[in-house]
């Protein structure tokens, strides 16, 4: 069984950083591709940013390229989101995803930036 357990949201301010984990069981980490995906108050689901299973590529939404950095630690099975410059609108429930945006995903975390 998948599970994705996400850490490390909380309250920041504009400007602000904050780095958010994912860590993930049940299936072959280094196999797969996993994504970020969040969902601001009253809207649907946003795809933010997708690691290869190796590391080595990444793909940004546009709106956070520059500011979010995501990586992977397989030897300890997971996920990591560093978000800096951080703006109001990144306020969100940030999850974790197996694969891509459509995949399964964890509770979330909340994140909510303060200007």
């Amino acid at each position: 069984e998948v599970q994705l357990v996400e850490s490390g949201g909380g309250l920041a301010q504009s400007g602000g950083s904050l780095r958010l984990s994912c860590a993930a069981s049940g299936f072959t980490f280094s196999s797969s591709a996993m994504s970020w995906v969040r969902q601001a108050p009253g809207k649907g689901l946003e795809w933010v940013s997708t690691i290869s299973g190796g590391g080595a590529g990444t793909r940004y939404v546009d709106s956070v390229k520059g500011r979010f950095t995501i990586s992977r630690d397989n030897a300890k099975n997971t996920l990591y989101l560093q978000m800096n410059s951080l703006k109001p609108e990144d306020t969100a429930v940030y999850h974790c995803v197996k694969g891509g945006a459509g995949g399964s995903r964890g509770g979330g975390t909340l994140v909510t930036v303060s200007s």
